[in-house]
């Protein structure tokens, strides 16, 4: 199963460091987030991973590039430029770099990538959010309710809005504006989706938060995943900040082990 990972925004609220770099690539713990996230797929056994770019996408295709040479050391003939790899990457990954132009949204931006992920199911997250999600038991469960699309639902209090649920809380409804209480679950990203989801998408203009998954919520074909454990996106400077205390402090959502 492929990972498609939105990685093509311009980050404004983080603007003090996508000036310089697309949001994916700010790092935390010395490492882009979007490695931290794709790390957590590669554990639970996803290694193929497909990167939708945009703004900066240049950076992001450098970044893996450069990827060998930046975290192995090497030895290189400089007359015949024959370079001798003396260790192996850790990362057994296979990464695809897609530019889907700077201006596209996020529905649009993974409708471009249709080519690459229609051939399953396929899961799909946001580049600036981490978590320790179990990802097997969110296929499993993407699975067994048999829809288009399976969303983590998770809790976060204050400026999101909230995902209303049925009864069985397995389908969503709904969306709510913040401030209604209905335990606080939100669209923490980390969907499982069917190649049917890229009908739902009209074009460049439009956004997968927004037509697409109103329309999956009318046919009754909108699941979610209620994940009680760690989460937490990258929205702004002060989310940074918190994420690297939490990185020095012993990350919840680091699973991998080293």
């Amino acid at each position: 199963m492929k990972v498609a990972l939105l990685a093509g925004g311009l980050g404004t609220r983080l603007s003090e460091e996508t000036i310089i770099r697309p949001k994916p690539l700010v790092e935390i713990g010395g490492r882009p987030i979007m490695w931290h996230i794709m790390k957590l797929y590669a554990h639970h056994g996803l290694k193929d991973f497909v990167v939708i770019g945009g703004y900066k996408v240049q950076m992001i295709r450098e970044y893996f590039m450069r990827y060998q040479m930046d975290t192995t050391d090497f030895t290189i003939d400089l007359k015949t430029g024959r370079v001798e790899w003396l260790g192996q990457v850790k990362e057994d990954w296979r990464v695809t770099v897609v530019d889907t132009g700077i201006n596209t949204m996020t529905g649009g931006r993974l409708k471009r990538a249709r080519h690459l992920l229609s051939d399953g199911a396929f899961c799909l997250t946001y580049g600036d959010g981490v978590s320790n999600v179990d990802i097997g038991k969110l296929i499993d469960t993407h699975r067994r309710l048999g829809r288009w699309c399976t969303l983590t639902a998770v809790t976060q209090p204050g400026r999101y809005g909230a995902l209303r649920l049925n009864r069985e809380r397995s389908r969503v409804d709904g969306f709510r504006e913040k401030g209604i209480t209905d335990g606080g679950l939100i669209n923490g990203g980390f969907f499982v989706c069917e190649p049917a989801i890229f009908d739902l998408i009209d074009g460049d203009d439009t956004i997968w938060e927004n037509e697409p998954m109103s329309r999956m919520i009318e046919a009754g074909q909108l699941s979610s995943y209620h994940h009680t454990g760690y989460w937490q996106s990258m929205d702004s400077l002060r989310d940074k900040e918190l994420l690297e205390r939490t990185w020095k402090e012993g990350p919840p959502w680091k699973v991998w082990s080293d």
